[in-house]
């Protein structure tokens, strides 16, 4: 087990709230049309942020939890880039203002980190109370990675998550984004913009995502800060990374099976951590350098593969994929087998 200082949890929490500070600051003072290159910068900025963390890492704690780390941060990095797809397919559902686009995502990334902070915790909690944790865990990502495979040309239904279900419920929307502001007045009563109901979108399916990323990382190391760093860092660049891909994510034809085959992978890992511990000290385990050199290869695999293809046929476009059909295309499917 990792000795992790007690220095460390503080005076990480404060670097990463310094820079979502920061972050926050940049974006709501100034609400602009993010440009390729302002994002460009801070997509380098974030990387380099989180690789000198790293290093921090392996110089201050020790190299194990400094290897552990960096295959976390690649493993959520790369899961990353699905959510960034989803968020894409938000933006344009509810018609977002590009000025506005960076304030929402912001929030939505805040959320998201508060919610795979609970869910770190409790995981931490299962694996430390129940040695089957990391078989349910391994189990619950190869499931993933099948059902990701089979629904890979589908688009997720952003709209029909129960919390935004909830909220046009609670409260009317409005027909402006009243500056870009969440809440707000329109004749007499209050109502919700479009912004508030992107912000519970993007805090919704991140919810369903947290629920694969968050097993992956435990694939790598059962260690909560490293878990935790390696989520926070990960997430920290996405907004960033968000308008720097945004035009490049159509062309990732195969990242979702690239991504299935990563979940897959961590899945077995977990397994075989599972029966090494409690089975037989025989069976082998995939050490984290080995992940991490595998990991990567399948994301340079998956890259290269789908530049090919689009190459090859430029009409072909990307889609999210999700993990099961949305009630929209449902309807229309049983229609057709009528």
């Amino acid at each position: 087990m990792v000795e992790i200082p007690v220095w460390a949890w503080p005076a990480t929490v404060g670097l990463i709230l310094v820079l979502f500070a920061f972050d926050l600051v940049t974006a709501v003072r100034r609400p602009h049309a993010v440009g390729i290159r302002e994002a460009a910068f801070w997509s380098v900025f974030y990387i380099v942020v989180a690789l000198l963390f790293g290093l921090a890492v392996l110089w201050l704690i020790g190299s194990e939890p400094g290897t552990e780390y960096f295959a976390g941060w690649v493993v959520e990095k790369s899961l990353s880039i699905d959510n960034l797809f989803v968020f894409v397919i938000i933006m344009s559902r509810f018609e977002v203002p590009r000025e506005y686009q960076q304030k929402t995502l912001l929030f939505g990334i805040a959320a998201a980190l508060l919610l795979r902070t609970v869910f770190i915790a409790v995981g931490a909690a299962a694996i430390n109370a129940f040695s089957f944790t990391f078989l349910f865990f391994g189990l619950a990502l190869l499931w993933t990675a099948v059902q990701l495979v089979r629904h890979r040309n589908e688009q997720p239904d952003v709209e029909d998550t129960w919390l935004v279900r909830r909220a046009r419920r609670i409260l009317p929307m409005s027909t402006g984004f009243h500056g870009g502001r969440m809440l707000a007045h329109e004749d007499g009563r209050r109502v919700m913009t479009p912004l508030l109901l992107v912000f519970i979108a993007i805090g919704s399916t991140d919810l369903l995502f947290a629920l694969d990323s968050i097993p992956a990382v435990f694939g790598v190391t059962s260690e909560p800060f490293i878990v935790f760093s390696a989520n926070a860092f990960a997430l920290l660049g996405l907004r960033a990374l968000f308008f720097l891909i945004e035009g490049l994510l159509e062309r990732l034809v195969y990242l979702s099976i690239g991504l299935s085959v990563i979940l897959a992978f961590i899945g077995v890992k977990l397994i075989l951590l599972f029966l090494h511990k409690d089975v037989s000290a025989s069976i082998p385990e995939i050490p984290t350098p080995l992940s991490l050199l595998v990991i990567l290869l399948i994301l340079a695999a998956t890259t290269v593969a789908s530049l090919l293809r689009v190459r090859a046929h430029p009409d072909e476009r990307a889609q999210a994929g999700s993990l099961r059909k949305s009630r929209r295309e449902r309807p229309e499917q049983e229609e057709q087998k009528r």
